[in-house]
């Protein structure tokens, strides 16, 4: 099993910055994959940028040259750096792991809202 957890949400103007963290704990060492994904109010979940193991990295169109995703040398923590914020991104904001033969794990999401 691998357990996530978020932090580093909240409230920001439009402009502004926001940096969340991915802390994983449990069976690490299996993680090929990592990143987040948000949920906006009714809308579906969708993807926001992930990194792998080797460090190559995907955005979505809408966060590129804003949203830069990165981790640390171990595979228990991945963060995403929010620049620009609009007021688009307010959603809540998911981090998620692919273990290899395991599956998929989830946080318990942080909610990230930017007032315009």
């Amino acid at each position: 099993q691998v357990q996530l957890v978020e932090s580093g949400g909240g409230l920001v103007q439009a402009g502004g910055s926001l940096r969340l963290s991915c802390a994983a704990s449990g069976i690490i060492f299996s993680i090929t994959s990592m990143g987040w994904y948000r949920q906006a109010p009714g809308k579906q979940r969708e993807l926001v940028a992930v990194i792998t193991t080797g460090g190559s990295t995907n955005y979505a169109e809408s966060v590129k040259c804003r949203f830069t995703i990165s981790r640390g040398n171990a595979k228990n923590m991945w963060y995403l750096q929010m620049n620009s914020l609009k007021p688009e991104d307010t959603a809540v904001y998911y981090c998620y792991a692919v273990a290899a033969g395991r599956g998929s794990y989830w946080g318990q999401g942080t909610q990230v809202t930017v007032s315009s």
